[in-house]
């Protein structure tokens, strides 16, 4: 497993989110057995973790517009930055 989440933690979001909906479509269709269900189940929790820890990073470097009173735009702030 360690190898797995090495790999994983290379993946880009599309390709991790793009593994993630494999590992949900082998699921869904119930032709798994239960030890490699179990498996699958704990590669889509890994790869569902990397992709919601690029989601987090992006977001931080995310941009929001600050507004003056009267709603125009006056500077840019990062996203996490307080008002």
């Amino acid at each position: 497993m360690a190898q797995d989440i090495t790999e994983i933690s290379n993946l880009s979001f599309e390709d991790a989110l793009k593994a993630l909906e494999e590992v949900v479509r082998r699921l869904e269709s119930g032709d798994v057995p239960l030890d490699e269900s179990l498996d699958l189940y704990e590669r889509g929790e890994a790869l569902r973790q990397h992709c919601q820890a690029r989601l987090d990073a992006a977001q931080a470097r995310i941009e929001k517009i600050v507004t003056s009173p009267d709603g125009k735009a006056v500077r840019t702030a990062p996203f996490d930055a307080d008002s």
